[in-house]
Protein backbone atom coordinates (compact mmCIF):
# COMPACT_ATOMS: atom_id res chain seq x y z
CA UNK A 1 0.00 0.00 0.00
CA UNK A 2 1.40 3.43 -0.96
CA UNK A 3 2.10 6.17 1.51
CA UNK A 4 -0.61 8.83 1.77
CA UNK A 5 -0.24 11.67 -0.70
CA UNK A 6 0.73 14.26 1.87
CA UNK A 7 3.64 12.06 2.99
CA UNK A 8 5.35 11.89 -0.38
CA UNK A 9 7.56 14.70 -1.71
CA UNK A 10 8.88 14.57 -5.29
CA UNK A 11 12.26 16.33 -5.57
CA UNK A 12 13.00 17.18 -9.20
CA UNK A 13 16.58 17.90 -10.21
CA UNK A 14 16.64 20.46 -13.00
CA UNK A 15 20.04 22.13 -12.91
CA UNK A 16 21.65 20.45 -15.92
CA UNK A 17 22.60 22.40 -19.03
CA UNK A 18 21.87 19.67 -21.57
CA UNK A 19 24.92 20.64 -23.62
CA UNK A 20 24.52 17.71 -26.04
CA UNK A 21 21.27 19.33 -27.21
CA UNK A 22 23.00 22.52 -28.30
CA UNK A 23 22.11 24.75 -30.12
CA UNK A 24 18.51 24.47 -28.83
CA UNK A 25 19.56 23.87 -25.21
CA UNK A 26 21.03 27.01 -23.61
CA UNK A 27 22.03 28.07 -20.09
CA UNK A 28 18.73 29.89 -19.49
CA UNK A 29 16.57 27.49 -21.48
CA UNK A 30 18.11 24.04 -21.12
CA UNK A 31 17.03 20.60 -22.30
CA UNK A 32 14.45 20.12 -19.53
CA UNK A 33 12.53 23.15 -20.82
CA UNK A 34 12.39 21.97 -24.43
CA UNK A 35 9.46 20.25 -26.14
CA UNK A 36 11.28 17.07 -27.13
CA UNK A 37 8.55 14.47 -26.59
CA UNK A 38 5.17 16.22 -26.73
CA UNK A 39 3.48 19.62 -26.55
CA UNK A 40 4.78 19.86 -22.99
CA UNK A 41 8.37 20.45 -21.94
CA UNK A 42 10.35 17.65 -20.33
CA UNK A 43 9.99 19.12 -16.84
CA UNK A 44 6.25 19.71 -17.30
CA UNK A 45 5.87 16.06 -18.28
CA UNK A 46 7.85 15.04 -15.20
CA UNK A 47 5.58 16.99 -12.86
CA UNK A 48 2.38 15.72 -14.49
CA UNK A 49 3.65 12.14 -14.29
CA UNK A 50 3.99 12.44 -10.50
CA UNK A 51 0.78 14.29 -9.62
CA UNK A 52 -1.03 11.03 -8.92
CA UNK A 53 1.27 10.50 -5.94
CA UNK A 54 1.56 13.95 -4.37
CA UNK A 55 -0.20 17.34 -4.34
CA UNK A 56 1.50 20.25 -6.09
CA UNK A 57 2.44 21.87 -2.78
CA UNK A 58 4.70 18.89 -2.03
CA UNK A 59 6.86 19.34 -5.12
CA UNK A 60 10.38 20.73 -4.91
CA UNK A 61 12.63 21.66 -7.81
CA UNK A 62 16.39 22.11 -7.38
CA UNK A 63 17.88 24.11 -10.24
CA UNK A 64 20.28 27.03 -10.79
CA UNK A 65 20.01 30.78 -11.08
CA UNK A 66 20.10 30.75 -14.89
CA UNK A 67 17.09 28.45 -15.18
CA UNK A 68 14.96 29.30 -12.15
CA UNK A 69 12.90 32.04 -13.76
CA UNK A 70 11.99 30.05 -16.87
CA UNK A 71 11.22 26.95 -14.80
CA UNK A 72 8.92 29.00 -12.59
CA UNK A 73 7.15 30.27 -15.71
CA UNK A 74 6.58 26.74 -16.96
CA UNK A 75 5.52 25.41 -13.54
CA UNK A 76 3.25 28.22 -12.39
CA UNK A 77 1.14 25.95 -10.19
CA UNK A 78 4.08 24.90 -8.01
CA UNK A 79 5.08 26.95 -4.95
CA UNK A 80 7.70 29.37 -6.25
CA UNK A 81 9.68 29.29 -3.00
CA UNK A 82 10.15 25.54 -3.51
CA UNK A 83 11.94 26.12 -6.81
CA UNK A 84 15.36 26.50 -5.22
CA UNK A 85 18.38 27.79 -7.15
CA UNK A 86 21.78 26.42 -6.17
CA UNK A 87 24.33 29.27 -6.03
CA UNK A 88 26.80 26.85 -7.64
CA UNK A 89 26.37 23.32 -8.96
CA UNK A 90 27.38 20.67 -6.44
CA UNK A 91 25.98 17.54 -8.12
CA UNK A 92 23.11 15.40 -6.89
CA UNK A 93 24.11 14.54 -3.30
CA UNK A 94 24.03 18.09 -1.86
CA UNK A 95 20.92 18.91 -3.96
CA UNK A 96 18.78 16.08 -2.62
CA UNK A 97 20.45 16.43 0.79
CA UNK A 98 19.32 20.04 1.10
CA UNK A 99 15.70 19.04 0.43
CA UNK A 100 16.02 16.18 2.92
CA UNK A 101 17.26 18.39 5.76
CA UNK A 102 14.51 20.96 5.12
CA UNK A 103 11.75 18.34 5.04
CA UNK A 104 13.25 16.41 7.97
CA UNK A 105 12.45 19.40 10.17
CA UNK A 106 8.84 19.24 8.99
CA UNK A 107 8.26 15.48 8.96
CA UNK A 108 11.11 12.98 9.47
CA UNK A 109 8.94 10.16 8.15
CA UNK A 110 8.16 11.89 4.86
CA UNK A 111 9.19 9.87 1.80
CA UNK A 112 11.30 11.75 -0.71
CA UNK A 113 11.60 10.78 -4.35
CA UNK A 114 14.53 11.98 -6.45
CA UNK A 115 13.64 12.45 -10.12
CA UNK A 116 15.61 13.80 -13.07
CA UNK A 117 13.66 16.43 -15.00
CA UNK A 118 14.42 15.25 -18.54
CA UNK A 119 13.34 11.64 -19.01
CA UNK A 120 10.70 9.99 -21.19
CA UNK A 121 8.45 7.25 -19.81
CA UNK A 122 6.07 5.66 -22.30
CA UNK A 123 4.31 3.16 -20.01
CA UNK A 124 3.01 5.48 -17.29
CA UNK A 125 0.55 2.96 -15.83
CA UNK A 126 3.40 0.58 -14.99
CA UNK A 127 5.51 3.49 -13.74
CA UNK A 128 2.77 4.44 -11.28
CA UNK A 129 2.48 0.89 -10.01
CA UNK A 130 6.24 0.57 -9.47
CA UNK A 131 6.47 3.98 -7.83
CA UNK A 132 3.71 3.09 -5.36
CA UNK A 133 5.61 -0.08 -4.50
CA UNK A 134 8.78 1.94 -3.96
CA UNK A 135 7.11 4.58 -1.80
CA UNK A 136 5.64 1.92 0.47
CA UNK A 137 9.01 0.17 0.75
CA UNK A 138 10.87 3.41 1.53
CA UNK A 139 8.28 4.29 4.19
CA UNK A 140 8.59 0.93 5.94
CA UNK A 141 12.04 1.42 7.47
CA UNK A 142 15.53 2.79 6.89
CA UNK A 143 15.50 1.63 3.31
CA UNK A 144 16.76 3.13 0.06
CA UNK A 145 15.02 2.21 -3.17
CA UNK A 146 16.48 2.61 -6.66
CA UNK A 147 14.40 2.29 -9.80
CA UNK A 148 16.43 0.14 -12.19
CA UNK A 149 15.58 0.11 -15.89
CA UNK A 150 15.69 -3.18 -17.75
CA UNK A 151 18.47 -2.69 -20.35
CA UNK A 152 17.70 -3.15 -24.03
CA UNK A 153 21.28 -2.96 -25.28
CA UNK A 154 24.87 -2.96 -23.93
CA UNK A 155 24.89 0.79 -23.27
CA UNK A 156 28.21 2.36 -22.19
CA UNK A 157 26.70 5.75 -21.37
CA UNK A 158 24.73 4.69 -18.27
CA UNK A 159 25.61 3.53 -14.79
CA UNK A 160 24.32 0.09 -13.77
CA UNK A 161 22.75 -1.47 -10.69
CA UNK A 162 23.70 -5.07 -9.95
CA UNK A 163 20.74 -6.86 -8.42
CA UNK A 164 21.27 -9.46 -5.73
CA UNK A 165 18.87 -11.87 -4.06
CA UNK A 166 15.10 -11.50 -4.33
CA UNK A 167 13.47 -9.53 -1.53
CA UNK A 168 9.80 -9.78 -2.40
CA UNK A 169 8.06 -10.26 -5.73
CA UNK A 170 10.09 -8.47 -8.40
CA UNK A 171 11.97 -6.37 -5.83
CA UNK A 172 15.58 -7.38 -5.20
CA UNK A 173 18.38 -6.45 -2.86
CA UNK A 174 21.13 -4.36 -4.45
CA UNK A 175 24.54 -5.99 -4.57
CA UNK A 176 26.44 -2.95 -5.80
CA UNK A 177 26.45 0.02 -8.17
CA UNK A 178 28.62 -0.01 -11.27
CA UNK A 179 29.73 3.10 -13.11
CA UNK A 180 29.63 3.50 -16.89
CA UNK A 181 31.30 0.37 -18.30
CA UNK A 182 33.29 -0.21 -21.47
CA UNK A 183 31.65 -2.14 -24.29
CA UNK A 184 32.95 -5.53 -23.20
CA UNK A 185 31.73 -5.09 -19.63
CA UNK A 186 28.35 -3.78 -20.81
CA UNK A 187 27.89 -6.90 -22.94
CA UNK A 188 28.77 -9.06 -19.92
CA UNK A 189 26.17 -7.20 -17.84
CA UNK A 190 23.48 -7.91 -20.42
CA UNK A 191 24.45 -11.57 -20.59
CA UNK A 192 24.40 -11.91 -16.79
CA UNK A 193 20.76 -10.78 -16.69
CA UNK A 194 20.83 -9.19 -13.23
CA UNK A 195 22.08 -5.73 -14.18
CA UNK A 196 19.83 -2.72 -14.67
CA UNK A 197 20.41 0.79 -15.91
CA UNK A 198 20.55 3.29 -13.06
CA UNK A 199 17.61 5.58 -13.87
CA UNK A 200 18.68 8.23 -11.35
CA UNK A 201 15.36 7.79 -9.51
CA UNK A 202 15.62 7.03 -5.80
CA UNK A 203 13.21 6.84 -2.86
CA UNK A 204 13.90 7.17 0.87
CA UNK A 205 12.46 8.75 3.97
CA UNK A 206 13.80 12.11 5.09
CA UNK A 207 15.27 10.54 8.24
CA UNK A 208 16.95 7.76 6.25
CA UNK A 209 18.66 10.18 3.90
CA UNK A 210 19.61 12.60 6.68
CA UNK A 211 21.18 9.72 8.63
CA UNK A 212 23.06 8.56 5.51
CA UNK A 213 24.34 12.09 4.84
CA UNK A 214 25.58 12.38 8.41
CA UNK A 215 27.33 9.01 8.16
CA UNK A 216 28.95 9.22 4.74
CA UNK A 217 29.18 12.98 4.11
CA UNK A 218 29.46 14.47 7.61
CA UNK A 219 31.07 17.80 6.65
CA UNK A 220 28.45 18.47 3.98
CA UNK A 221 25.67 17.35 6.32
CA UNK A 222 26.64 20.02 8.86
CA UNK A 223 26.48 22.71 6.19
CA UNK A 224 23.13 21.54 4.81
CA UNK A 225 21.62 21.32 8.27
CA UNK A 226 22.63 24.91 8.98
CA UNK A 227 21.13 26.08 5.69
CA UNK A 228 17.92 24.13 6.33
CA UNK A 229 17.56 25.70 9.77
CA UNK A 230 17.07 29.06 8.06
CA UNK A 231 14.34 27.84 5.70
CA UNK A 232 11.36 30.18 5.79
CA UNK A 233 13.39 33.09 7.15
CA UNK A 234 15.19 36.03 5.57
CA UNK A 235 18.51 34.36 6.34
CA UNK A 236 17.93 31.39 4.03
CA UNK A 237 19.26 32.89 0.79
CA UNK A 238 22.32 34.31 2.56
CA UNK A 239 23.17 30.97 4.18
CA UNK A 240 22.55 29.13 0.94
CA UNK A 241 24.85 31.51 -0.91
CA UNK A 242 27.61 31.36 1.72
CA UNK A 243 27.53 27.71 2.80
CA UNK A 244 26.32 25.67 -0.17
CA UNK A 245 29.49 26.24 -2.24
CA UNK A 246 31.44 24.60 0.60
CA UNK A 247 29.55 21.31 0.14
CA UNK A 248 31.22 18.36 -1.57
CA UNK A 249 30.78 18.27 -5.33
CA UNK A 250 29.65 14.65 -5.60
CA UNK A 251 26.79 12.52 -6.90
CA UNK A 252 24.47 10.67 -4.56
CA UNK A 253 25.73 7.45 -6.17
CA UNK A 254 29.35 8.09 -5.15
CA UNK A 255 28.63 9.98 -1.95
CA UNK A 256 26.07 7.68 -0.35
CA UNK A 257 24.96 4.65 -2.34
CA UNK A 258 28.33 3.11 -3.15
CA UNK A 259 29.77 3.34 0.39
CA UNK A 260 26.49 2.08 1.84
CA UNK A 261 26.34 -0.86 -0.57
CA UNK A 262 29.83 -1.91 0.52
CA UNK A 263 28.29 -3.37 3.69
CA UNK A 264 26.76 -6.12 1.56
CA UNK A 265 23.31 -6.63 0.14
CA UNK A 266 21.92 -7.96 3.42
CA UNK A 267 23.18 -5.04 5.49
CA UNK A 268 22.88 -2.03 3.19
CA UNK A 269 19.08 -1.98 3.02
CA UNK A 270 19.20 -0.85 -0.62
CA UNK A 271 16.58 -2.30 -2.91
CA UNK A 272 16.00 -2.30 -6.66
CA UNK A 273 12.66 -2.24 -8.42
CA UNK A 274 13.28 -3.56 -11.96
CA UNK A 275 11.33 -1.39 -14.38
CA UNK A 276 10.15 -1.71 -17.95
CA UNK A 277 8.50 1.63 -18.75
CA UNK A 278 9.71 2.48 -22.23
CA UNK A 279 12.30 4.68 -20.49
CA UNK A 280 14.62 7.03 -22.38
CA UNK A 281 16.76 9.83 -21.01
CA UNK A 282 17.14 11.43 -24.46
CA UNK A 283 20.82 11.99 -23.83
CA UNK A 284 21.76 13.19 -27.32
CA UNK A 285 20.40 14.11 -30.73
CA UNK A 286 20.95 10.47 -31.75
CA UNK A 287 18.81 9.27 -28.83
CA UNK A 288 16.14 11.81 -29.75
CA UNK A 289 16.22 10.63 -33.36
CA UNK A 290 15.77 7.01 -32.28
CA UNK A 291 12.95 8.00 -29.93
CA UNK A 292 11.07 9.91 -32.63
CA UNK A 293 11.42 6.95 -35.03
CA UNK A 294 10.16 4.55 -32.33
CA UNK A 295 7.01 6.65 -31.91
CA UNK A 296 6.04 5.72 -35.46
CA UNK A 297 5.53 9.29 -36.64
CA UNK A 298 8.63 9.14 -38.85
CA UNK A 299 9.69 6.14 -40.93
CA UNK A 300 13.27 6.96 -41.86
CA UNK A 301 14.18 10.65 -41.57
CA UNK A 302 13.04 12.96 -38.77
CA UNK A 303 12.32 16.31 -40.40
CA UNK A 304 11.02 19.45 -38.66
CA UNK A 305 10.50 22.38 -41.00
CA UNK A 306 7.90 24.38 -42.89
CA UNK A 307 8.07 21.88 -45.77
CA UNK A 308 10.63 19.48 -47.17
CA UNK A 309 11.98 17.59 -50.19
CA UNK A 310 13.88 14.38 -49.43
CA UNK A 311 15.65 12.44 -52.19
CA UNK A 312 17.77 9.33 -51.65
CA UNK A 313 18.43 10.37 -48.04
CA UNK A 314 18.17 8.08 -45.04
CA UNK A 315 18.48 8.16 -41.25
CA UNK A 316 18.79 11.94 -40.88
CA UNK A 317 17.64 14.30 -38.14
CA UNK A 318 16.87 17.67 -39.74
CA UNK A 319 15.47 20.56 -37.66
CA UNK A 320 14.90 24.02 -39.13
CA UNK A 321 11.53 25.41 -38.01
CA UNK A 322 9.88 27.74 -40.48
CA UNK A 323 12.28 26.83 -43.29
CA UNK A 324 12.02 24.64 -46.38
CA UNK A 325 14.36 21.67 -45.94
CA UNK A 326 15.89 19.84 -48.91
CA UNK A 327 18.06 16.74 -48.42
CA UNK A 328 19.61 15.06 -51.44
CA UNK A 329 21.77 11.95 -51.20
CA UNK A 330 22.79 12.25 -47.54
CA UNK A 331 22.58 9.77 -44.69
CA UNK A 332 23.11 9.76 -40.93
CA UNK A 333 23.23 13.54 -40.53
CA UNK A 334 22.11 15.73 -37.66
CA UNK A 335 21.36 19.29 -38.73
CA UNK A 336 19.82 21.67 -36.18
CA UNK A 337 19.14 25.34 -36.95
CA UNK A 338 18.33 27.53 -33.95
CA UNK A 339 18.32 30.83 -35.82
CA UNK A 340 21.56 32.16 -34.37
CA UNK A 341 23.54 28.91 -34.68
CA UNK A 342 23.70 25.89 -36.97
CA UNK A 343 24.80 22.43 -35.86
CA UNK A 344 25.98 19.92 -38.47
CA UNK A 345 27.16 16.54 -37.25
CA UNK A 346 26.36 12.87 -37.69
CA UNK A 347 24.15 10.52 -35.69
CA UNK A 348 27.32 8.64 -34.77
CA UNK A 349 29.16 11.71 -33.43
CA UNK A 350 26.24 13.45 -31.74
CA UNK A 351 27.57 12.52 -28.28
CA UNK A 352 30.40 15.02 -28.93
CA UNK A 353 28.13 18.06 -29.30
CA UNK A 354 28.90 19.04 -25.71
CA UNK A 355 32.44 19.82 -26.86
CA UNK A 356 31.02 22.68 -28.93
CA UNK A 357 29.60 24.24 -25.78
CA UNK A 358 32.93 23.77 -24.03
CA UNK A 359 34.63 25.63 -26.89
CA UNK A 360 32.08 28.45 -26.71
CA UNK A 361 32.56 28.68 -22.93
CA UNK A 362 36.33 28.90 -23.25
CA UNK A 363 36.11 31.58 -25.93
CA UNK A 364 33.48 33.70 -24.17
CA UNK A 365 30.78 33.30 -26.82
CA UNK A 366 28.20 34.00 -24.13
CA UNK A 367 25.33 34.76 -26.52
CA UNK A 368 25.55 31.26 -27.96
CA UNK A 369 25.50 29.36 -24.67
Amino acid sequence: MAARKQEFYPIILAGGRGTRFWPLSRKAFAKQLLLLNSEQSMIQETVDRLLFAAPRENFWVITNGDLRQNIARQLKSLPRKQIVAEPIGRNTAPAIGLAAFILFRKNPDAVLGLFPSDQVIAKEKQFRKDLQTGIALAASGERIVVMGVKPTRPETGYGYVEAGSVYKGAVTHVRRFREKPDREAAEQFIEAGNFYWNSGMFLWSAKTLVAAMRQYMPDTAVLLEEIAAAWGTRKFEERLSNLYPKCENISVDYGILEPRSSSGEAGSNIFCIPADWGWNDLGSWAAHFEHRISQGKHKDNVVSGADSFILDSHGNYLHAPGKFIAAVGVSGLVVVDSGDALLITTIERSQDVGKVVKHLDQNNHTKLI
